[in-house]
């Protein structure tokens, strides 16, 4: 079938309907977007999106990023219309509970959604680290003298409030930095928010603004849908740089009293004025939720071209990885993200007499794991030198080169995160990403939003607390842990020293379900002679006992985590007199997820004094106190001097955890 304008012109009132219908029986949602958005939708849709609803999965579909992801029922309708597993009457269930259409639209809830988005400005990052994904996996699989295996475009819609978010400056320089030529981004320049007409707030000009992040600049009546087609069109031609659309558009496109008005923003329009609209649009508007046989028919026709697209792809699979039988087991080991059964075999070792900062020993172990997983890749947040995350001899990424593992995300920790997020989704790679503790406040929404998702991306923080030193506070994290800690489905490691840290790489990389943070020290630590202590570190369990002067139920217990459980050690091994127990802690969560007999086989409930060691906040820490609990904690800002002068100041000392352990031996 040719579609004509008219086919165009009833799919989006289609689509106008079904998102003014869902607002209006939710009695909350946001119509303007969906409404003023559906003609570019029903032409990229319909004539240009390579996808097979039958197959949501399927590696080389494009993908499309809703970033303002408040316009939702925009998404679901084209996902409905487009036979993705997404019934008429979940629409009608738009925002309630269990329902598949909830507010904001959530990856691994609703079949086709390709990132959660909501939080502005994000949905656009993490569509910047599928494209970049897109050209990584294609310089791994494509070869010159046969069809591509990896050719797909990532394309985004998003919207005023995206543009004015702080991160979008940080991914899309990064994006026109890279020469990302397979990624359209449409601005919907409605110049409308929540609280009036943009001019409130900005007067930016979009287009120079990406002119100078070096991208393609397309400008088009919104509503006009040959501009629209001969705009994407153009865009799949253009090469070297990405591209943005901007689309001039009129929020709530159709709506007699509410068009171009913050009002058909945030808030259903209401019955009188859905109708209304129904009415100037040309639609039934007693009919709830209608879609004419004749969309139906153009989707199902579409949906049956995507099938065959998949189809003829599956064969040039086939044939390629015969041709290429090495690269296709390296495929294998990409998309299904393959872990080696004997990978702690293959890591290094430390010499007990020499100390080693984690971080070092992090390093060591990356450049190890990465000659075992092909797949693995990452940066830093321009301090690769310091977080030690530079894999070595593995090449970097850099403009119009993708074959490299080694990525430069510059001083942009908000966008890495971000970033890592779409890399993530995408599928095909493992990703890390790096930089100090204390700037992790600068990754934290992208890192709720990984946890949201389950993604296991990595991050590594090094420079872990006041033990930065000259510094100072600004970059001495306190608080830090207790915040990461918060976030539902984070995994944070804190490894006491090079054994342990070993242990926490691979832990991070059998998470599947979620992210992981790695906390890891500026200043060298002893090797814990394992030899010496027949139970060995069991950082999967998320603490275990280190060491313990007497057999049965302790006297007192001592819970550390990483740089504080040396000296922990330190001042138990003093109490030669007493049964003392030492329990090093790298991780609550991992042991949370223990069975309670473990649990209390490391932390005994008949030992009721606790003493708790930490160099950050004691916030949280009451969970595992006992009657009789003190804490060597840090509740104030740190300060700038060297370090071994703070760790004094402050308490953390082999000679102050020995005072307090006797002062808790004593009640």
């Amino acid at each position: 079938m040719k579609l004509s304008n008219e086919n165009l012109t009833l799919v989006a009132n289609t689509i106008r309907g079904l998102a003014m219908d869902g607002v209006q029986a939710a009695k909350s949602g946001h119509p303007g977007a969906p409404m003023g958005l559906a003609d570019i939708a029903s032409v990229l849709w319909l004539k240009y999106l390579k996808n097979n609803p039958f197959d949501s999965k399927w590696e080389d579909r494009d993908r499309f990023v809703l970033s303002g992801g408040h316009g939702s029922m925009l998404l679901y309708s084209l996902l409905h219309l487009a036979g993705y597993k997404l019934p008429l009457e979940e629409l009608k269930r738009f925002r309630q509970m269990g329902s598949l259409t909830p507010g904001h639209p959530e990856y691994h809830h609703t079949d086709g959604v390709e990132t959660t988005t909501g939080p502005l400005g994000q949905g656009i990052a993490a569509g910047v680290g599928m494209a970049l994904a897109e050209r990584m996996a294609a310089a791994r699989f494509n070869f010159d003298g046969s069809e591509a295996v990896v050719d797909h475009r990532t394309w985004i819609f998003c919207g005023d409030g995206d543009l004015e978010e702080g991160i979008s400056h940080e991914c899309c320089s990064l994006a026109g930095h890279l020469k990302l030529e397979k990624l359209v981004l449409f601005y919907d320049s409605n110049g409308i928010t929540i609280e009036g007409h943009t001019d409130l707030s900005v007067s930016d000009d979009p287009k120079k603004r990406f002119q100078s992040y070096n991208w393609h600049v397309l400008e088009i009546d919104g509503h006009d849908f040959d501009q629209i087609d001969r705009a994407i069109r153009k865009a799949t031609k253009l090469t070297g740089k990405p591209v943005l659309i901007i689309c001039k558009t009129h929020i709530g496109k159709g709506s007699p009293n509410k068009q171009d008005s913050h009002e058909a923003h945030g808030a259903p329009l209401g019955e009188e004025e859905v109708k209304l609209t129904k009415r100037a649009l040309g639609m039934p508007e007693d009919q709830l939720f209608y879609v004419p046989e004749e969309v139906r028919a153009i989707f199902a026709e579409r949906a049956a071209k995507g099938k065959r697209a998949q189809g003829k792809w599956k064969r040039i699979f086939k044939e390629w990885s015969k041709a290429n039988t090495q690269k296709a087991a390296q495929w294998k080991c990409a998309y299904e993200d393959f872990l080696p059964l004997d990978i702690d075999g293959q890591m290094p070792t430390f010499d007990v007499t020499k100390p080693v900062a984690t971080r070092n020993a992090s390093g060591l172990v990356l450049n190890a794991l990465a000659k075992a997983l092909p797949q693995l890749i990452g940066g830093s947040a321009d301090l690769a030198p310091s977080n030690m995350t530079w894999l070595k001899d593995m090449g970097e990424v850099m403009p119009g080169q993708y074959a490299g593992r080694n990525l430069h995300f510059g001083i942009r920790e908000l966008a890495m995160a971000s970033i890592m997020n779409g890399i993530a989704c995408h599928g095909g790679f493992r990703v890390f990403g790096g930089t100090f503790f204390v700037f992790s406040d600068y990754c934290r929404p992208a890192m709720r939003l990984a946890a949201l998702m389950g993604l296991p991306v990595i991050y590594v923080y090094t420079h872990d607390s006041f033990y930065v030193g000259e510094d100072g506070p600004t970059h001495e994290p306190v608080e830090q842990m207790a915040a990461i800690r918060c976030i539902p489905n984070m995994t944070m490691i804190r490894p006491a020293d090079p054994t342990e840290t070993t242990a926490a790489w691979v832990t991070a990389l059998k998470n599947k379900k979620g992210p992981t943070a790695l906390l890891l020290t500026r200043q060298n630590m002893k090797v814990i002679d394992r030899s010496k202590y027949p139970l060995a570190a069991n950082v999967e369990k998320g603490a275990y006992t280190l060491w313990q002067n007497g057999e049965g139920t302790p006297e007192l217990i001592i819970i550390a985590t990483g740089s504080e459980v040396e000296i922990a050690l330190e001042a138990a091994q003093q109490l030669t007199d007493r049964n003392v127990r030492v329990v090093s802690m790298p991780s609550w969560e991992l042991f949370a997820k223990q069975n309670q007999t473990y649990r209390d086989r490391v932390i005994d409930p008949s030992c009721q004094r606790r003493l708790i060691v930490e160099a950050g906040s004691s916030f949280g820490w009451d969970r595992f106190a006992g009657k009789h609990t003190t804490m060597v904690t840090l509740n104030t800002f740190g300060a700038s001097a060297p370090f071994k002068d703070l760790a004094k100041a402050f308490g953390f000392t082999t000679e102050n955890v020995l005072a307090k352990a006797r002062e808790l031996l004593a009640k």
